[in-house]
């Protein structure tokens, strides 16, 4: 609306009901312009006047706000007038500019800190008065005064929907609302959705981005004693669901909820086979809440992430991380990892130590990584990218000797060698250092893309805070839509037809045995194992590429008892045979790797499904699903050679015939005819 717009004024008011009328609490007197003028945004009958009959003082406010908003100002209650005093036996109300009064002046509270924001008040004068009478027995309420003055600009008809006054989200909406929170979508999201739905413009909806997240906030501000009984309430509804979740807790001495940890059914029976290594995040938060939250994850046999548990902590401490490992190792009966990785935590360094003493404990590139540009970047500048580049390249080196020459290159060239940068260095340098890490960095555990992996899992329930009581059941949606996420992925990989690179007898027998994701580890290291020389030696075996002259691996090999070790320690951190062994093998006219080196958790074997909330665990049919697996092994062996085939039929023929001989119940076989249905 134009300057002028803003300048009409439109002033009613009836001399039968003088009183007085206050824009503010200091001034009693009612100012009414001289002179009246129309605005041009209005009509004469949708503009109040003196004597206006309304049933309600509600109707007369909508009415008044419907008007308004076509001028472009919202409107306010102002104060009540009764018989008996002010809010007793109501007989008058003022609605006014929601620009009137002044902004009134806070005293300074040093306990409570003030937020400095700046008011839209500028005692503006428009004005609607209504008085109350009774007809005929019927009370109704009249227009007995107005004014349309404002001494600022009105909005436009595009900027006025903007005012808080217009701003409202309906139940319907807020139903929709919170339904999207707990899928973990985005608040943008939320709103494209809601345009999708309604038809309408981007931008236009009846509320704003800052709207939905105060809805999202006001959910959060709840006791946080009802919370914590809540939450500890969803937890034993679903242990009575399924008696096979775990959770623990710990109350402080005022009876408050301090930590809790919680793990499902299904993140148990994967741990039980992809436990090895688990990265262990704890550098997230639930800014809701304001608690620190710690999650177990690892790598199933396809490559993807498994959940293994969950912890809320009140605070980052030696005593809350013992406690929260204590709890994870109870929920695994006991089996700590055999390599832990995480952050440059220093008291989560000192749990691991007292609690998993057994459990080699390592930095995880991907979460040091995340700190390189907080370290490096405002160093470094342009030269940012080119660093971190070189960095990885030295991280893929083969030896120590080739990566403390270049370490110290790349230290002086891109001038970090001063103190403030050593620590930072320091701890790069022994990523490197520590064998198992490197092994695990090569199995996938924290390659950039696996961080992205978890990252993304990790923030499809951060984004789902709603309430903390529904936190644990949020979780449990997220690991649900990755697990089928990953079912898929799965399906995906073995449908894919596997290229033999070497045409090895043994790259045939892995492919046979091992997932996609973990043959073709092992496929990269057979070809790389034919760049490599064997030197047989008393105690063994010295390999070494054929371009190098000095230096090379020490490999132990026993035939007998198929026994193959290197000292480069890959298989022992990876499960993956390093190129060394490899080569050894191969000259030694081994046609198959050893059963012992394609271990269980990199075989192609059916991975437990994460339907936390409504399947019980099902050992029978995963256990078929197994045998299965292993059937299907026996065929592929077996077909290799006649003694072989004559060794399986003979041995079969007997394990058959005792089979048969153990009794079946009748609940056996109603179980066996449904398995059989599922299956087929």
């Amino acid at each position: 609306m134009s300057e002028d717009a803003g300048q009409m004024m439109l002033v009613y008011d009836d001399p039968s009901d003088q009183r007085s009328m206050s824009m503010d609490d200091t001034s009693s007197a009612e100012e009414s312009p001289d002179g009246t003028r129309l605005s041009l945004e209005t009509t004469n009958d949708a503009i109040p006047y003196i004597g206006q009959r309304f049933a309600t003082h509600d109707a007369a406010y909508e009415f008044y706000s419907e008007f308004a908003k076509r001028c472009g100002f919202s409107i306010r209650r102002h104060r009540t007038e009764g018989k008996d005093g002010v809010g007793k036996g109501l007989t008058r109300r003022y609605f006014v500019c929601h620009r009137a009064g002044n902004t009134p002046v806070k005293t300074s509270n040093e306990n409570k800190p003030q937020r400095n924001r700046k008011s839209s008040r500028c005692g503006c004068q428009a004005y609607m008065r209504i008085s109350k009478s009774t007809e005929l027995g019927v009370p109704e309420w009249r227009v007995t005064g107005f004014a349309n003055h404002h001494n600022h600009e009105l909005l436009e008809p595009n900027q006025v929907r903007f005012l808080p006054a217009y701003r409202t989200i309906s139940e319907s909406d807020k139903n929709r609302i919170l339904m999207f929170a707990k899928t973990g979508i985005s608040v943008q999201q939320m709103m494209r959705l809601l345009e999708l739905e309604k038809c309408v413009e981007p931008g236009y909806l009846p509320f704003t981005e800052k709207d939905v997240r105060n809805l999202l906030q006001s959910f959060r501000k709840i006791d946080p004693e009802d919370e914590s009984i809540d939450l500890l309430r969803m937890c034993r509804n679903i242990k009575d669901k399924d008696p096979n979740f775990r959770f623990e807790f710990t109350l402080d001495s005022n009876g408050r909820l301090e930590n809790i940890a919680w793990s499902y059914a299904s993140s148990i029976q994967s741990y039980e086979i992809f436990g090895d290594a688990v990265v262990f995040d704890t550098t997230h938060r639930l800014t809701a809440f304001d608690m620190p939250l710690g999650i177990w994850v690892g790598m199933n046999n396809y490559g993807m992430p498994c959940f293994f548990g969950c912890v809320l902590l009140r605070e980052e401490n030696l005593r809350s991380f013992s406690w929260a490992l204590k709890a994870f190792s109870g929920f695994m009966n006991g089996k700590a990892p055999q390599t832990i990785l995480t952050d440059q935590n220093m008291c989560l360094k000192e749990a691991i130590g007292m609690e998993m003493p057994t459990t080699k404990h390592a930095l995880c590139i991907w979460l040091i990584v995340a700190k390189f540009p907080s370290w490096f970047n405002a160093v470094l500048g342009e030269r940012y990218n080119e660093w971190k580049a070189e960095f990885y390249r030295l991280y893929n080196l083969e030896t120590i000797e080739d990566f403390e020459l270049g370490w110290r290159d790349m230290v002086h060239s891109f001038g970090l060698h001063t103190n403030r940068h050593i620590a930072s260095l320091y701890a790069l340098r022994t990523l490197w250092a520590l064998p198992y890490l490197r092994s695990h960095f090569f199995a996938g555990m924290t390659t950039p893309g696996q961080s992205k992996s978890i990252n993304a899992f990790i923030q499809r329930f951060l984004s789902a805070q709603t309430r903390l009581a529904h936190f644990v059941e949020q979780v449990a949606v997220a690991v649900d839509f990755k697990d089928q996420a990953g079912e898929q992925q799965t399906m995906q990989q073995n449908l894919q037809n596997i290229s033999l690179k070497t045409g090895a007898p043994m790259e045939s027998h892995a492919a046979s045995v091992l997932t996609p994701f973990a043959f073709s580890k092992l496929q990269e290291q057979l070809v790389m194992a034919a760049h490599y020389a064997s030197y047989q030696m008393e105690d063994g075996f010295l390999v070494r590429h054929h371009t190098k002259l000095e230096g090379g691996r020490k490999v132990y090999w026993v035939p007998r008892e198929g026994i193959i070790s290197c000292s480069c320690h890959q298989f022992e951190f990876s499960g993956i045979l390093c190129r060394h062994a490899l080569r050894v093998l191969s000259t030694g006219n081994c046609f198959q790797i050893p059963e012992r080196y394609l271990p269980l958790r990199w075989r192609r074997i059916s991975t437990p499904s994460n339907r936390h909330l409504h399947t019980p665990r099902n050992d029978h049919m995963e256990r078929i699903q197994l045998l299965q697996s292993m059937v299907s092994t026996l065929v592929t062996e077996s077909a290799k050679s006649k003694e072989r085939l004559d060794l399986a039929t003979e041995q079969i023929s007997v394990l058959l015939s005792r089979i048969r001989e153990q009794p079946v119940p009748a609940l056996g076989l109603r179980e066996m005819s449904s398995t059989h249905r599922n299956l087929a």
